[in-house]
Formats: C-alpha cells, structure tokens, sequence
C-alpha cells in the first residue's frame, strides 16, 4: 500500500508542478510579493469554494472542486518557499531556480506524510473528502490564528507544519476522489 500511495502522491504532485512551472513561465514569480497571510487567505478562499459545493451539492463556476485542491496545494508550496526565502528581496526568480524550490517543499512534505502514513497506517483513505475539506479549514483557522499572533505558539506546531499537513490532505482528496471516479 505504500508504494500505491508513492505512486498516486507523485501523480498528483506531477500534475500540480507541471501547472505551477507553467504559470510561472507565464507571469513570472509575481506571487513573492504576497505576505504568508495574503496566501493563507488565497488558500482559504479555495478551501471555502470545495465546502460550499459540497455543501450545496451545485456549483455555478464550472472551474472543477479537482482545481481548487490544486491550488491548495500550490499555494501552500508558494507559503513554504516564501518562508524558506524569508529576508530575500529577490522578487523576480527563474523558472529554473523555483523548480528546485518546489521540489525542496515537496520532498520535505512527502518525507512528513511518510512518517505520519507509518504512524497512522494510512487512515485517510478510510475518510471522506468533506471531511478532508474540513480538515483544511481547521488547519487554515489554526494558521490564521498564528499569524495574528506574529508566529507565536505555546505548544502548538508552527505555519509551516500546517502549510505541509494542508498539502498531504489536498492530495489525499485529490487521490480519493480520483479512485471514486475510476
């Protein structure tokens, strides 16, 4: 089962890296300007859309809810290099120079989701993707909550941690209604 997952994180993860490297080739890194809590809203309204049109059961955008976990994904990756390039005035990057970025965050994610599936024996393919979509908001909730306290936690994981765990659901959600659909 572990390597079935592999398997599907790397699809899944193939998709959103092909998308992302193309959309910047298209309009540059113009993302780095975004503060972590301009991403963490640009997350949340996706996340938002998904529960929306779970809930109503209809949707008027015809944009499928497949984009939206996407753009969770990518825009949690854009929150792990915008923290790991903290303090770098360099707005304007190559596309040569974020794909290496990306599969850094990648990689580290994947590594956690690894550690998480052997504790955890792999219980998110019994959940249901409404479910996983709350999830997402929880941890959004939890982000936002630390950004208002400039970054300050007591006990608690830190933004990065949850940016990770957001991106290991929205690819569970994409792999579960993926196996739905087949």
């Amino acid at each position: 089962m572990v390597e079935k997952t592999s398997q599907e994180y790397n699809e899944v993860i193939d998709h959103c890296r092909s998308l992302f490297l193309k959309k910047t080739a298209d309009y540059g890194t113009a993302w780095r300007i975004l503060r972590l809590p301009s991403i963490t809203d640009q997350i949340f309204i996706k996340a938002q859309r998904i529960r929306s049109i779970q809930e109503k059961g209809t949707q008027k955008v015809s944009d499928p809810i497949q984009d939206e976990f996407i753009g969770i994904i990518n825009y949690c990756i854009m929150a792990l290099i915008q923290i790991r390039l903290e303090g770098s005035s360099n707005m304007d990057l190559k596309v040569s120079d974020v794909q290496p970025l990306y599969d850094s965050a990648v990689e580290e994610t994947f590594n956690l989701l690894q550690n998480k599936n052997h504790d955890y024996g792999e219980a998110w393919r019994d959940m249901r993707v409404t479910s996983i979509t709350d999830i997402i908001l929880m941890k959004l909730l939890r982000v936002k909550q630390i950004e208002d306290n400039q970054g300050k936690t007591l006990v608690s994981e830190g933004v990065k941690a949850n940016y990770q765990d957001m991106i290991n659901y929205a690819v569970f959600a994409m792999i579960l209604s993926k196996a739905k659909t087949v």
